[in-house]
């Protein structure tokens, strides 16, 4: 039988840590709570959560050492990042007007208020359940490509440029970008812990992927 991947889910003092680390536990991962340098290590796969303000976010990311972290793990292992994680990974937030990490090329914009769905406004924040659509095969949509997953959040992200990149999109007053996948990094914006069968099943596909 095989050994369940090792999945180091990053705790930087924000973030919704057991609800994302029960969830990865039913798909099939091994869990283990840190920020311990070793232990992310040692890890095979790493999970960077997040809820919240991003100024809050990123200032204890570095407090912590996570923004190093999870850059290093880039270098060699899996990483998937989840709502403000995904956020992070973009170069600048308009929420708080912050510097992110800057792994990916982009900014991080509020809805716009001016966004209507069937001529009415759209309500800030985003909450509730959405279809999410990615135009590719890829391993980690198998199966999940174009269910409904859960959002709550008043910021989405915005990338420079798709070159390189798998987008998946969602539909809240006009077309925005819910997922992206480059080489050995997977984000949502979505929550896949609080998004029943379609969640598990993408969480399981991320414990299985060897990109």
């Amino acid at each position: 039988m095989m050994k369940s991947p090792t999945i180091a889910l990053l705790d930087y003092g924000v973030g919704n840590l057991y609800s994302v680390a029960n969830a990865l536990t039913v798909a099939g991962g091994n869990v283990v709570i840190t920020s311990d340098p070793k232990q992310i290590n040692a890890a095979d796969k790493v999970m960077l959560p997040g809820v919240g303000a991003m100024r809050d976010a990123m200032a204890n990311m570095r407090l912590h050492g996570i923004d190093v972290a999870v850059k290093q793990a880039l270098d060699s292992k899996p990483v998937m990042a989840i709502c403000v994680g995904m956020q992070a990974m973009f170069n600048h937030s308009e929420e708080g007007d912050v510097a992110c990490l800057g792994v990916l090329s982009g900014t991080v914009r509020r809805f716009d208020d001016a966004w209507c769905d069937n001529g009415t406004p759209i309500k800030i924040p985003h909450v509730g359940w959405n279809v999410v659509s990615a135009d590719t095969n890829h391993a980690l949509w198998q199966g999940c490509n174009h269910q409904h997953f859960y959002f709550t959040h008043s910021y989405y992200c915005d990338p420079d440029d798709t070159a390189g990149l798998i987008v998946a999109n969602t539909h809240y007053g006009q077309s925005f970008c819910a997922s992206v996948i480059r080489d050995n990094l997977f984000i949502t914006q979505f929550h896949p812990e609080k998004s029943h069968e379609a969640g598990l099943r993408l969480l399981s596909n991320f414990i299985k992927w060897q990109p």
